[in-house]
């Protein structure tokens, strides 16, 4: 079944206010709490190595256990975005246009490097926004 972020958010807000907890998210608690979530995803990592995460989220118990972590991440992320007033669909899109500009293809395919040590774009090719 597939839902739609709205729905989704729906859904969170139902099961939140059923409980009586919107007075405990004001937009500060919702970042702490969006951090805090994330830091346990990063939790599951800790003195782990490349292969050993590799086999944990391959895994069913571990796959379940970093399932649980990223749905965490992900509901405090839609009631911060909803608190806020933020489309997340629309961010998301906004977002990815202005790093295409960032990191175009000619100069960051395969590379890592953060937008400003990239090399310049040859001439004749669309200029890169100034940093």
């Amino acid at each position: 079944m597939t839902q739609t972020l709205a729905d989704l958010t729906r859904a969170l807000l139902d099961f939140r206010d059923e409980r009586n907890w919107a007075q405990f998210h004001r937009l500060k608690d919702l970042m702490l709490s969006l951090s805090l979530e994330a830091a346990e995803v990063l939790e599951l990592a800790q003195w782990k190595r490349d292969e050993e995460l590799e086999a944990f989220a391959a895994d069913p118990e571990g796959r379940a256990l970093l399932a649980d972590e990223c749905a965490d991440v992900f509901a405090y992320l839609l009631l911060l975005a909803d608190r806020a007033g933020i489309d997340l669909t629309e961010a998301l899109l906004l977002k990815l246009a202005k790093n295409a500009e960032k990191y175009p293809v000619a100069t960051s395919y395969g590379r890592s490097d953060k937008y400003s040590r990239l090399p310049e774009l040859p001439v004749g090719k669309a200029k890169r926004r100034e940093r």
